[in-house]
C-alpha cells in the first residue's frame, strides 16, 4: 500500500468563527485523509475542530467540504493537510 501527504491549501479563521472550505477533483478509488496544522505562533495552543463532508462530483471524481471551527479568541493561520491512502 502506498502513501502520499501535502498541503492542499493555507487559511486563516478569526475567533470564535466557522468557515468552510472545499477541495474537489479527487478520484472516488482513493481514500483521503483530512487534517489541519495550525501554522501561527503564539502562548498556548491554537484549537481547531474540523469536520469532513464528501460528496460524489462525478462518477470518477469526489468533492471534500472541510468546515473548520476556530474554538480560541485569536485568529489562526492554518495549513490544509492530507494524507492518500493508495493500494
Amino acid at each position: 500500500m502506498a502513501m502520499w501527504t501535502g498541503v492542499q491549501w493555507t487559511g486563516t479563521i478569526g475567533p470564535k468563527q466557522t468557515k468552510r472550505w472545499f477541495t474537489w477533483g479527487w478520484p472516488v478509488k482513493r481514500h483521503v485523509v483530512w487534517y489541519l496544522m495550525p501554522i501561527t505562533v503564539k502562548k498556548g495552543a491554537p484549537e481547531l475542530d474540523w469536520d469532513v463532508a464528501v460528496e460524489r462530483a462525478t462518477s470518477s471524481q469526489s468533492t471534500y467540504w472541510i468546515t473548520v471551527k476556530n474554538l480560541t479568541s485569536s485568529t489562526v493561520k492554518f495549513e490544509g493537510r492530507y494524507a492518500v491512502l493508495s493500494s
